[in-house]
Parts: C-alpha cells; sequence; structure tokens
C-alpha cells in the first residue's frame, strides 16, 4: 500500500489534529507504523485515549485516504509531507504546522523570500491604491507573495502580484477540487504558471467558517514577514498577525486615521507593539535587512570570545557556510525566538554578521 495513504490516512482520524499525529509518528517510528501498532501500545502514548487509539485501529479512514490518493493522481497536485525534502523549510519550525499539503500550480515554497499579505474584505480605496502601490514596489526583491484568495486585500495582493511578474499563491480553507469564492477563478488560472493553490484540506472539504483561522497558520508560517494593510477591531487578518507573533515573524500594519473603521485593527497592531508600522517597502526592507543598497555594519571581531554550548553549536552550524535563521533553528532544533537572539549576541560580539533575509555567515 502506498506510503502516501497513510500520509493522508493520519490527518482524517477524529481527534487527531497535527500536534497529535506528529506524536505518533515520532513514537510509532513512522506514519505507516502508527497504523499497524496494537490498541494497547497507542494508549501509552500522551494525549492518545482509548476512542483514538481504537479510530487508528479500526483503520476506518485507509478507504478515504485511497480515494484521495487517486484524485491527486488524476489531476496532478504536488503533496508535501512535514517529514519529506520538499516541505516548506519555514513551516517545520511550526509545531501546528500541517502534516500534510496539496498544491497545484509551479511554486517554490522555499523561496529565499516570501511576504503574506492580509486585510479587510471590505477594502477601501485607500487600502488598494496602498496595496497595488506597494505590492508592484516589491518586484526588485522577487518574493512570493501568499495571502487567502478572499474579496478584499487578498484578492488585490494576488492581482497586484501576477501582473507584476511575482510568485503568488493562495491559501485554501476548503480542498482543491473548487476554488473559493468562485468570482477568482480567473485570478487562480493566471497564478497557476508562477503560484497557484494551496491547502491542507482533502478534496471534498466545503470552506466552512471554522476552517479560515486554520488556513491562516500556513498564510503566517510559511513566510518571513506578515503585512496586514487594512483591518478593523476584529477579523482573521488579525488571527494571522497573532499566529505569526507566536510563530517569532516579523508583523507589518498599515496605519490610518483615528476613527477608520477598517484601520482600527492596523494602528491597534502598532499601538500594542505588536506590529512595525508600514508606510512603503523601505520600512520592509529596513527591519528585514533586505536592502541592496546599505552595506552592512562592520562589527570589529573579539579575540578569544568565550562561547556558551548554544552558541557554540550555532556556529558550528555556520562553519558549513550562510543559512537563513529558519535553516538554523531547524537543524539546531531551537525555536527561532532563541536561535535570533542568540545570534544577536554572537553578532554584537563580532562572531557572525548578518546578511540581507536574515541570513547569517561566520564573521
Amino acid at each position: 500500500m502506498s506510503n502516501l495513504i497513510y500520509k493522508i490516512g493520519i490527518t482524517q482520524i477524529d481527534n487527531v489534529g497535527d500536534v497529535n499525529a506528529k506524536k505518533l509518528i515520532a513514537y510509532c517510528g513512522g506514519v505507516e507504523a502508527v497504523f499497524k501498532e496494537k490498541k494497547t501500545a497507542l494508549m501509552k502514548i500522551p494525549g492518545i485515549g482509548s476512542l483514538v487509539a481504537q479510530s487508528i485501529v479500526n483503520q476506518n479512514v485507509i478507504d478515504r485516504a485511497k480515494k484521495e490518493v487517486e484524485f491527486i493522481n488524476k489531476y496532478n497536485i504536488q503533496t508535501y509531507f512535514y517529514l519529506d525534502d520538499n516541505y516548506p523549510f519555514r513551516l517545520k519550525h511550526c509545531e501546528d504546522s500541517p502534516i500534510i499539503m496539496y498544491s497545484k500550480g509551479n511554486m517554490n515554497l522555499s523561496q529565499e523570500k516570501i511576504i503574506s499579505i492580509v486585510g479587510t474584505r471590505n477594502v477601501t480605496q485607500y487600502g488598494k491604491d496602498f496595496c497595488n502601490s506597494f505590492v508592484k514596489s516589491l518586484a526588485p526583491l522577487n518574493p512570493l507573495v501568499i495571502s487567502g484568495l478572499a474579496y478584499g486585500v487578498d484578492i488585490n495582493a494576488h492581482r497586484a502580484a501576477y501582473k507584476n511578474g511575482m510568485q503568488t499563491v493562495a491559501a485554501l480553507a476548503h480542498g482543491l477540487d473548487r476554488v473559493y469564492p468562485a468570482m477568482h477563478k480567473k485570478d487562480v488560472a493566471q497564478m497557476m504558471n508562477n503560484g497557484g493553490i494551496l491547502t491542507d484540506f482533502i478534496s471534498g472539504t466545503n470552506p466552512d467558517r471554522q476552517n479560515f483561522p486554520r488556513r491562516n497558520r500556513i498564510v503566517a508560517g510559511i513566510a518571513d514577514v506578515t503585512i496586514v494593510i487594512e483591518s478593523a477591531k476584529k477579523g482573521g487578518s488579525l488571527i494571522t498577525a497573532d499566529i505569526a507573533n507566536s510563530y517569532a515573524r516579523d508583523v507589518f500594519a498599515v496605519p490610518g486615521r483615528t476613527g477608520d473603521q477598517f484601520s482600527e485593527g492596523c494602528n491597534k497592531l502598532i499601538k500594542a507593539n505588536k506590529a512595525h508600522l508600514l508606510e512603503s517597502v523601505k520600512d520592509l526592507e529596513y527591519i528585514m535587512g533586505w536592502s541592496v543598497d546599505e552595506k552592512p555594519k562592520t562589527i570589529q571581531k573579539q579575540i578569544f570570545v568565550e562561547l556558551n554550548p548554544i552558541e557554540a553549536q550555532l556556529v558550528d552550524l555556520l562553519k558549513a557556510g550562510k543559512l537563513n535563521v529558519d535553516q538554523i533553528g531547524l537543524q539546531a532544533k531551537m525555536p527561532v525566538s532563541k536561535v535570533s537572539a542568540t545570534l544577536l549576541n554572537l553578532e554584537f560580539s563580532g562572531v557572525v554578521k548578518s546578511l540581507p533575509g536574515k541570513v547569517y555567515e561566520l564573521n
């Protein structure tokens, strides 16, 4: 039986989310091994009770998984399992990242620079104008732009990206057997050659309300930075910003006038120090270190620097060459926030230096 069937099957077990699924795979030694384990052994795994163990032993999900494999083969769909080499490396740091994702199109989910752009469905003319101008100015950075294909800011970001020759991907809250909203099918067709659509839901899944917050963790986790262009006091884009902050990703928000309904959320993020203020692409370049115009500051390297064990571990990794902060965290099996703090200390000591795109190398 194809291993892909088990990879899909484990996502369909009731009451087993991505965190527990990863736990099961780790304890059992592989995804196929989960389905071959005895109930008594499964019940000894933390967080796995009798009902979940029985569901696994019954293997009721396998038939559905087989149908999904047929769908994948028929429509030439790409899959990304979290233990496979093609899985987006930024998402590997996120504890609740999807076990498996599915895509259609032509995309590089490990692109050097990935930017998520989100905001209200009720975008104002101010928001549209800013979005179009800002995305156009991103072109020299050649990022992948990811959003959620929704009305408002999302679709404006996708359109601005593909019109300016940038790769753009829509993360969906349903299966790949449909496009929602349906009126954005023409945009999806435009995106297919340089981007496409991505989801962690199997075919036949409806765009139900509860699926959208779950979809937002992909939008936040797969990107280096999340940008909120317009948002009311409450909304899905603020959920995405919170998720991005929890992943130690940078968040930017476009300020608006006091009292403007669809700037309240952005102003609130900035006021609470949960987002950098964004007025132009220069702000993004400066904070992210992506500006090609500015020369990196030279720091005098200290002689005979004493390194603690964590610092020594990161220095050893960098001996092989330049690494992105996410790649360092992945190899060191360490949270990105801890990696960033350690690298900052090493930079102050002159041991490492930072390069554009949160890349580091030994000094």
